[in-house]
Protein backbone atom coordinates (compact mmCIF):
# COMPACT_ATOMS: atom_id res chain seq x y z
CA UNK A 1 0.00 0.00 0.00
CA UNK A 2 1.02 3.60 -0.47
CA UNK A 3 2.77 5.02 2.57
CA UNK A 4 1.21 8.47 2.13
CA UNK A 5 -0.87 10.46 -0.35
CA UNK A 6 0.84 12.13 -3.30
CA UNK A 7 0.95 15.90 -3.14
CA UNK A 8 -1.24 17.78 -5.61
CA UNK A 9 1.91 19.66 -6.53
CA UNK A 10 3.50 16.36 -7.61
CA UNK A 11 0.54 14.95 -9.53
CA UNK A 12 -2.28 17.33 -10.33
CA UNK A 13 -5.01 16.02 -12.64
CA UNK A 14 -6.55 18.35 -15.17
CA UNK A 15 -9.68 20.21 -14.17
CA UNK A 16 -11.30 18.59 -17.22
CA UNK A 17 -10.25 15.07 -16.28
CA UNK A 18 -13.20 12.82 -15.52
CA UNK A 19 -13.53 10.83 -12.32
CA UNK A 20 -13.46 7.58 -14.28
CA UNK A 21 -10.05 8.50 -15.71
CA UNK A 22 -8.73 9.46 -12.27
CA UNK A 23 -9.83 6.11 -10.83
CA UNK A 24 -7.77 4.30 -13.44
CA UNK A 25 -4.67 5.25 -11.43
CA UNK A 26 -5.79 3.05 -8.50
CA UNK A 27 -3.89 -0.28 -8.56
CA UNK A 28 -6.05 -3.33 -9.29
CA UNK A 29 -5.46 -6.02 -6.61
CA UNK A 30 -6.83 -8.81 -8.79
CA UNK A 31 -4.94 -11.26 -10.95
CA UNK A 32 -5.21 -10.05 -14.54
CA UNK A 33 -6.40 -13.44 -15.67
CA UNK A 34 -10.15 -13.73 -15.56
CA UNK A 35 -10.89 -10.06 -14.77
CA UNK A 36 -14.35 -9.35 -16.18
CA UNK A 37 -14.67 -5.63 -15.48
CA UNK A 38 -12.30 -2.69 -14.98
CA UNK A 39 -11.64 -1.59 -11.41
CA UNK A 40 -12.14 2.07 -12.32
CA UNK A 41 -15.57 1.23 -13.72
CA UNK A 42 -16.60 -0.63 -10.59
CA UNK A 43 -15.47 2.23 -8.34
CA UNK A 44 -17.26 4.77 -10.53
CA UNK A 45 -20.44 2.66 -10.42
CA UNK A 46 -20.20 2.59 -6.63
CA UNK A 47 -19.79 6.38 -6.37
CA UNK A 48 -22.69 6.95 -8.78
CA UNK A 49 -24.93 4.55 -6.88
CA UNK A 50 -24.06 6.31 -3.62
CA UNK A 51 -25.02 9.64 -5.23
CA UNK A 52 -28.36 7.96 -5.95
CA UNK A 53 -28.74 7.14 -2.25
CA UNK A 54 -27.37 3.58 -2.07
CA UNK A 55 -25.98 2.72 1.35
CA UNK A 56 -24.78 -0.88 1.05
CA UNK A 57 -23.12 -3.36 -1.29
CA UNK A 58 -26.49 -4.97 -1.88
CA UNK A 59 -28.02 -1.65 -2.89
CA UNK A 60 -25.09 -0.77 -5.17
CA UNK A 61 -25.26 -4.19 -6.83
CA UNK A 62 -29.00 -3.79 -7.35
CA UNK A 63 -28.53 -0.31 -8.81
CA UNK A 64 -25.93 -1.66 -11.26
CA UNK A 65 -28.16 -4.60 -12.22
CA UNK A 66 -31.02 -2.24 -13.05
CA UNK A 67 -28.93 0.34 -14.91
CA UNK A 68 -29.47 0.81 -18.62
CA UNK A 69 -26.90 -0.74 -20.95
CA UNK A 70 -25.89 2.72 -22.21
CA UNK A 71 -25.23 3.86 -18.63
CA UNK A 72 -23.12 0.79 -17.86
CA UNK A 73 -21.16 1.41 -21.05
CA UNK A 74 -20.07 4.76 -19.58
CA UNK A 75 -18.22 2.74 -16.91
CA UNK A 76 -16.77 0.25 -19.38
CA UNK A 77 -19.23 -2.39 -18.17
CA UNK A 78 -22.02 -4.47 -19.71
CA UNK A 79 -25.09 -6.10 -18.21
CA UNK A 80 -23.24 -9.41 -18.02
CA UNK A 81 -20.26 -7.85 -16.24
CA UNK A 82 -22.01 -5.48 -13.81
CA UNK A 83 -20.67 -6.21 -10.30
CA UNK A 84 -22.99 -7.85 -7.79
CA UNK A 85 -22.95 -7.60 -3.99
CA UNK A 86 -20.50 -10.47 -3.50
CA UNK A 87 -18.07 -9.10 -6.07
CA UNK A 88 -18.13 -5.64 -4.53
CA UNK A 89 -17.63 -6.97 -1.02
CA UNK A 90 -14.60 -9.10 -1.94
CA UNK A 91 -12.99 -6.52 -4.22
CA UNK A 92 -13.39 -3.50 -1.94
CA UNK A 93 -11.76 -5.39 0.93
CA UNK A 94 -8.54 -5.62 -1.12
CA UNK A 95 -8.31 -2.16 -2.71
CA UNK A 96 -5.34 0.07 -1.88
CA UNK A 97 -7.34 2.62 0.10
CA UNK A 98 -4.40 5.04 0.37
CA UNK A 99 -4.08 5.13 -3.42
CA UNK A 100 -7.83 5.60 -3.84
CA UNK A 101 -8.04 8.47 -1.34
CA UNK A 102 -4.96 10.08 -2.87
CA UNK A 103 -6.40 9.92 -6.39
CA UNK A 104 -9.83 11.32 -5.56
CA UNK A 105 -8.33 13.91 -3.20
CA UNK A 106 -6.07 15.30 -5.93
CA UNK A 107 -8.99 15.33 -8.37
CA UNK A 108 -11.27 17.08 -5.89
CA UNK A 109 -8.56 19.69 -5.25
CA UNK A 110 -8.92 20.81 -8.88
CA UNK A 111 -12.68 21.18 -8.51
CA UNK A 112 -12.71 23.45 -5.48
CA UNK A 113 -11.95 27.14 -5.35
CA UNK A 114 -10.00 29.65 -3.32
CA UNK A 115 -12.16 32.23 -1.54
CA UNK A 116 -10.71 35.60 -0.57
CA UNK A 117 -7.28 34.65 -1.84
CA UNK A 118 -6.88 31.78 0.59
CA UNK A 119 -7.95 28.14 0.93
CA UNK A 120 -9.04 27.07 4.42
CA UNK A 121 -9.01 23.37 5.32
CA UNK A 122 -10.30 21.64 8.46
CA UNK A 123 -8.80 18.37 9.68
CA UNK A 124 -10.91 16.12 11.86
CA UNK A 125 -11.40 12.43 12.55
CA UNK A 126 -14.38 10.08 12.62
CA UNK A 127 -14.74 6.50 13.80
CA UNK A 128 -16.70 4.15 11.53
CA UNK A 129 -18.46 2.49 14.47
CA UNK A 130 -20.43 -0.07 12.50
CA UNK A 131 -17.18 -1.58 11.25
CA UNK A 132 -16.05 -2.56 14.75
CA UNK A 133 -14.42 -5.99 14.64
CA UNK A 134 -14.21 -8.86 17.08
CA UNK A 135 -12.56 -9.92 19.32
CA UNK A 136 -10.52 -6.70 19.74
CA UNK A 137 -13.57 -4.49 19.20
CA UNK A 138 -11.62 -1.89 17.20
CA UNK A 139 -13.28 0.24 14.55
CA UNK A 140 -11.53 2.12 11.72
CA UNK A 141 -10.83 5.76 12.54
CA UNK A 142 -10.42 8.06 9.54
CA UNK A 143 -9.16 11.64 9.33
CA UNK A 144 -10.45 13.87 6.55
CA UNK A 145 -9.22 17.18 5.12
CA UNK A 146 -12.33 19.28 4.49
CA UNK A 147 -12.45 22.43 2.38
CA UNK A 148 -14.38 25.11 4.34
CA UNK A 149 -15.75 26.93 1.31
CA UNK A 150 -16.58 24.08 -1.05
CA UNK A 151 -17.66 21.52 1.55
CA UNK A 152 -15.51 18.96 -0.27
CA UNK A 153 -13.13 16.31 1.05
CA UNK A 154 -9.58 16.86 -0.23
CA UNK A 155 -7.94 13.87 1.43
CA UNK A 156 -8.39 11.06 3.93
CA UNK A 157 -6.08 8.75 5.87
CA UNK A 158 -6.64 5.98 8.38
CA UNK A 159 -5.32 6.09 11.93
CA UNK A 160 -3.12 3.14 12.79
CA UNK A 161 -4.83 0.82 15.25
CA UNK A 162 -1.90 1.18 17.68
CA UNK A 163 -1.59 4.95 17.35
CA UNK A 164 -3.77 8.07 17.44
CA UNK A 165 -4.86 10.98 15.26
CA UNK A 166 -1.74 13.11 15.71
CA UNK A 167 0.74 11.24 13.45
CA UNK A 168 -2.03 10.39 10.97
CA UNK A 169 -2.94 14.07 10.65
CA UNK A 170 0.69 14.88 9.87
CA UNK A 171 0.73 12.19 7.18
CA UNK A 172 -2.39 13.73 5.64
CA UNK A 173 -0.94 17.26 5.80
CA UNK A 174 2.31 16.09 4.20
CA UNK A 175 0.32 14.97 1.17
CA UNK A 176 -1.35 18.35 0.61
CA UNK A 177 -0.12 21.49 -1.12
CA UNK A 178 -0.19 23.93 1.81
CA UNK A 179 1.21 27.09 0.21
CA UNK A 180 -1.25 29.88 1.00
CA UNK A 181 -3.51 27.47 2.89
CA UNK A 182 -4.88 27.89 6.41
CA UNK A 183 -5.36 24.67 8.39
CA UNK A 184 -7.83 24.59 11.29
CA UNK A 185 -7.51 21.79 13.86
CA UNK A 186 -8.96 20.95 17.26
CA UNK A 187 -7.13 20.96 20.58
CA UNK A 188 -5.65 17.46 20.18
CA UNK A 189 -3.47 18.71 17.33
CA UNK A 190 -2.08 21.77 19.08
CA UNK A 191 1.48 20.47 18.74
CA UNK A 192 4.73 22.25 17.89
CA UNK A 193 5.74 19.56 15.38
CA UNK A 194 2.45 19.99 13.53
CA UNK A 195 2.92 23.76 13.53
CA UNK A 196 6.40 23.32 12.07
CA UNK A 197 5.11 21.04 9.31
CA UNK A 198 2.41 23.52 8.27
CA UNK A 199 4.51 26.68 8.36
CA UNK A 200 7.50 25.04 6.65
CA UNK A 201 5.16 24.02 3.80
CA UNK A 202 4.03 27.64 3.40
CA UNK A 203 0.72 27.44 5.23
CA UNK A 204 -0.82 28.88 8.37
CA UNK A 205 -2.44 27.11 11.30
CA UNK A 206 -5.27 27.92 13.67
CA UNK A 207 -4.96 25.83 16.84
CA UNK A 208 -7.43 25.60 19.70
CA UNK A 209 -6.20 25.52 23.29
CA UNK A 210 -8.43 23.92 25.90
CA UNK A 211 -8.00 22.44 29.36
CA UNK A 212 -6.14 19.41 27.94
CA UNK A 213 -3.09 21.70 27.94
CA UNK A 214 -3.57 23.19 31.42
CA UNK A 215 -0.36 25.25 31.67
CA UNK A 216 -0.76 26.91 28.29
CA UNK A 217 -4.49 27.30 28.82
CA UNK A 218 -4.01 29.05 32.18
CA UNK A 219 -1.38 31.41 30.76
CA UNK A 220 -3.66 32.40 27.91
CA UNK A 221 -6.61 32.75 30.26
CA UNK A 222 -4.65 35.15 32.47
CA UNK A 223 -3.74 37.57 29.69
CA UNK A 224 -5.31 41.05 30.16
CA UNK A 225 -8.28 40.34 27.88
CA UNK A 226 -10.35 43.08 29.51
CA UNK A 227 -8.07 45.59 27.79
CA UNK A 228 -8.57 44.05 24.32
CA UNK A 229 -11.40 45.30 22.08
CA UNK A 230 -14.02 42.71 21.17
CA UNK A 231 -15.67 41.75 17.88
CA UNK A 232 -19.16 40.22 18.20
CA UNK A 233 -21.54 38.39 15.93
CA UNK A 234 -25.01 37.09 16.83
CA UNK A 235 -26.96 34.51 14.86
CA UNK A 236 -30.37 32.95 15.44
CA UNK A 237 -31.91 29.75 14.21
CA UNK A 238 -33.13 26.31 15.27
CA UNK A 239 -34.66 27.81 18.39
CA UNK A 240 -31.46 29.30 19.74
CA UNK A 241 -29.50 32.54 19.80
CA UNK A 242 -25.71 32.34 19.52
CA UNK A 243 -23.33 35.22 20.24
CA UNK A 244 -19.66 34.78 19.37
CA UNK A 245 -17.23 37.26 20.88
CA UNK A 246 -13.59 37.25 19.86
CA UNK A 247 -10.64 39.25 21.19
CA UNK A 248 -7.33 39.08 19.35
CA UNK A 249 -3.87 40.11 20.56
CA UNK A 250 -0.28 39.90 19.35
CA UNK A 251 1.41 36.70 20.42
CA UNK A 252 3.24 36.92 23.78
CA UNK A 253 7.00 36.24 23.86
CA UNK A 254 6.55 33.05 25.87
CA UNK A 255 4.52 31.29 23.17
CA UNK A 256 6.81 28.61 21.74
CA UNK A 257 4.81 27.59 18.67
CA UNK A 258 6.73 28.07 15.40
CA UNK A 259 5.51 31.05 13.44
CA UNK A 260 2.88 32.05 16.00
CA UNK A 261 1.63 35.58 15.26
CA UNK A 262 -1.60 36.06 17.21
CA UNK A 263 -3.56 34.66 20.13
CA UNK A 264 -7.28 35.03 20.71
CA UNK A 265 -10.03 34.46 23.22
CA UNK A 266 -13.27 33.16 21.72
CA UNK A 267 -16.44 33.19 23.81
CA UNK A 268 -19.54 31.41 22.55
CA UNK A 269 -22.81 32.20 24.36
CA UNK A 270 -25.85 30.11 23.47
CA UNK A 271 -29.35 30.99 24.67
CA UNK A 272 -31.98 28.33 24.15
CA UNK A 273 -35.37 28.00 25.83
CA UNK A 274 -34.35 30.67 28.34
CA UNK A 275 -31.16 28.84 29.36
CA UNK A 276 -27.75 30.31 28.70
CA UNK A 277 -24.49 28.37 28.27
CA UNK A 278 -21.06 29.88 27.80
CA UNK A 279 -17.94 28.24 26.35
CA UNK A 280 -14.55 29.97 26.24
CA UNK A 281 -11.60 28.68 24.22
CA UNK A 282 -8.25 30.17 23.28
CA UNK A 283 -6.56 30.20 19.89
CA UNK A 284 -3.02 30.36 18.56
CA UNK A 285 -2.47 31.18 14.89
CA UNK A 286 0.46 31.82 12.61
CA UNK A 287 -1.69 34.13 10.46
CA UNK A 288 -0.91 37.77 11.19
CA UNK A 289 -3.45 40.55 11.76
CA UNK A 290 -3.48 41.47 8.06
CA UNK A 291 -4.33 37.95 6.89
CA UNK A 292 -6.57 37.19 9.87
CA UNK A 293 -8.29 40.16 11.51
CA UNK A 294 -10.69 39.28 14.31
CA UNK A 295 -13.76 38.69 12.13
CA UNK A 296 -11.83 36.46 9.72
CA UNK A 297 -10.31 34.42 12.51
CA UNK A 298 -13.74 33.92 14.09
CA UNK A 299 -15.13 32.81 10.72
CA UNK A 300 -12.33 30.26 10.33
CA UNK A 301 -13.06 28.79 13.73
CA UNK A 302 -16.77 28.64 13.03
CA UNK A 303 -16.08 27.11 9.62
CA UNK A 304 -13.94 24.40 11.21
CA UNK A 305 -16.99 22.73 12.68
CA UNK A 306 -18.39 22.32 9.18
CA UNK A 307 -16.43 19.08 9.00
CA UNK A 308 -18.68 17.74 11.77
CA UNK A 309 -21.97 19.20 10.56
CA UNK A 310 -21.50 19.03 6.79
CA UNK A 311 -19.54 15.77 6.48
CA UNK A 312 -19.47 13.44 9.48
CA UNK A 313 -23.07 14.10 10.51
CA UNK A 314 -24.23 13.62 6.91
CA UNK A 315 -22.37 10.31 6.60
CA UNK A 316 -24.10 9.11 9.76
CA UNK A 317 -27.61 10.42 9.08
CA UNK A 318 -28.03 10.41 5.30
CA UNK A 319 -25.91 7.31 4.67
CA UNK A 320 -26.32 5.47 8.00
CA UNK A 321 -22.57 4.89 8.12
CA UNK A 322 -22.46 3.85 11.76
CA UNK A 323 -25.12 1.21 11.10
CA UNK A 324 -23.19 -0.30 8.18
CA UNK A 325 -22.07 -3.87 8.77
CA UNK A 326 -19.18 -3.65 6.26
CA UNK A 327 -16.15 -4.79 8.26
CA UNK A 328 -13.71 -6.73 6.07
CA UNK A 329 -10.28 -5.40 5.13
CA UNK A 330 -10.28 -1.99 3.46
CA UNK A 331 -13.99 -2.12 2.56
CA UNK A 332 -15.20 0.21 5.38
CA UNK A 333 -12.72 2.90 4.34
CA UNK A 334 -13.44 2.49 0.62
CA UNK A 335 -17.16 2.87 1.28
CA UNK A 336 -16.42 5.98 3.39
CA UNK A 337 -14.45 7.36 0.43
CA UNK A 338 -17.40 6.76 -1.90
CA UNK A 339 -19.60 8.70 0.53
CA UNK A 340 -17.03 11.50 0.72
CA UNK A 341 -16.94 11.81 -3.07
CA UNK A 342 -20.73 11.80 -3.32
CA UNK A 343 -21.11 14.49 -0.66
CA UNK A 344 -18.33 16.59 -2.20
CA UNK A 345 -19.82 16.45 -5.70
CA UNK A 346 -23.27 17.33 -4.38
CA UNK A 347 -21.85 20.29 -2.42
CA UNK A 348 -19.94 21.57 -5.43
CA UNK A 349 -23.10 21.23 -7.53
CA UNK A 350 -24.89 23.53 -5.07
CA UNK A 351 -26.77 21.07 -2.86
CA UNK A 352 -26.78 22.34 0.74
CA UNK A 353 -29.34 19.72 1.74
CA UNK A 354 -27.62 16.42 0.94
CA UNK A 355 -30.71 14.32 1.69
CA UNK A 356 -32.67 16.31 -0.90
CA UNK A 357 -29.81 15.92 -3.36
CA UNK A 358 -29.81 12.16 -2.90
CA UNK A 359 -33.56 11.97 -3.51
CA UNK A 360 -33.22 14.10 -6.63
CA UNK A 361 -30.53 11.85 -8.11
CA UNK A 362 -32.24 8.63 -7.03
CA UNK A 363 -35.27 9.61 -9.11
CA UNK A 364 -33.32 9.44 -12.37
CA UNK A 365 -30.13 7.36 -12.87
CA UNK A 366 -29.02 9.74 -15.64
CA UNK A 367 -28.75 12.58 -13.12
CA UNK A 368 -26.41 10.61 -10.88
CA UNK A 369 -24.39 9.52 -13.90
CA UNK A 370 -24.04 13.10 -15.12
CA UNK A 371 -22.89 14.35 -11.72
CA UNK A 372 -20.30 11.60 -11.30
CA UNK A 373 -18.89 11.43 -14.80
CA UNK A 374 -19.41 14.76 -16.56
Amino acid sequence: MSSSPTSPAQASPSRHERLLTVLESVPDPRDRRGVRYPLAGVLAVAVTAVIAGCRSFAAIGQWAAQADAEHLAEFGLTRTSAPDESTLRKLFARIDADALDGAVGRWMWTRTRIVGGRRVIALDGKTVRGARTRPDGKAPHLIAAFDHAAGAVLGQVAVDAKSNEIPAARTLLAGLELTGVTVTMDAMHTQTDTATLITTAGGDYVFTVKANMPTLHDKLKNLPWSDVPATRQTTTGRGQRVTRTIKVAAVPDWIAFPGAAQVAQLRRTVTKAGRKTVEVVYLITSANHTAAPAATLAAWVRGHWGVENRLHWVRDVSFAEDQSQVRTGQAPRVMATCRNVAISLLRIAGWDNIAAGLRHHAADPARALALALT
